[in-house]
């Protein structure tokens, strides 16, 4: 029995939407969730600045003592999470990444948008794998307010419906951006589409064959660390269906 943490962050509350899947497979682990919205969003961020704010989380999360740290920020993963790995080699760390590839397996004869931040969609390793995994059908659209929005809780329809009013036929909907998921509702009432697909499944996978069955067999936790003013609606986002 492993009874050390495993550790999420992301820019604020939008990684709570990926830990919310982890727990449906393993809900006794103990968890620990850093909700850095003081550097929302992490989009608009050079490489540089996101380098050095991802190691001030990774410095605090250390002190937990966890077996895993989750990037649960796609933005953070394509950018910088390489170079976190080679300057923290003793840590175990699980990046996100839009789930082009499983639009490519699933849905290459439906027309799909792919919605990014900024950060992601400038990236070279998101380039790289859009390049891979792109379909005759894809259309990649960068949404560089919309993880703002949802993290400062502001009516996000009027700008979901400017920048998908082109799109209303589209059949599959790639959410990049792991804020995102919590306003698939809005994007539904707009697009009425049927079918999403983002990164968590990916990360409960990749979990699931680091822990090679060391798992924690008592009751687990979640404490909510960084900005702790967004604790109620992680915990919201957690505990929804």
């Amino acid at each position: 029995m492993n009874n050390k943490t495993i550790c999420f962050f992301d820019s604020g509350i939008g990684g709570a939407t990926v830990l919310k899947e982890v727990i449906k497979t393993f809900p006794n682990e103990n968890y620990i969730y850093y909700a850095d919205s003081i550097n929302n969003p992490y989009g608009n961020k050079t490489k540089e600045e996101l380098f050095k704010i991802v190691c001030d989380v990774v410095d605090k999360l250390i002190t937990y003592n966890p077996k895993i740290i989750v990037c649960a920020c796609n933005t953070a993963t394509s950018m910088v999470l390489d170079d976190i790995r080679k300057k923290y080699k003793d840590i175990s760390f699980i990046g996100i990444e839009p789930a082009i590839k499983v639009m490519y397996d699933n849905y290459s004869d439906k027309k799909t948008i792919i919605l990014t931040t900024t950060g992601t969609k400038k990236s070279s390793k998101f380039k790289k794998l859009y390049s891979k995994y792109k379909t005759k059908k894809s259309i990649l659209i960068d949404a560089p307010k919309l993880a703002n929005l949802i993290e400062n809780n502001k009516d996000v329809y009027p700008y979901l419906k400017e920048i998908l009013k082109d799109y209303i036929d589209v059949e599959v909907v790639v959410l990049g951006c792991t804020h995102y998921p919590i306003v698939k509702k809005e994007i539904q009432n707009i697009l009425k589409n049927e079918v999403f697909i983002d990164g968590s499944i990916g990360i409960t996978k990749r979990i699931k064959s680091l822990l090679n069955n060391d798992l924690n067999n008592s009751k687990g936790s979640i404490n909510i660390i960084g900005d702790t003013s967004k604790k109620e609606r992680i915990l919201n986002i957690i505990k929804e269906s």
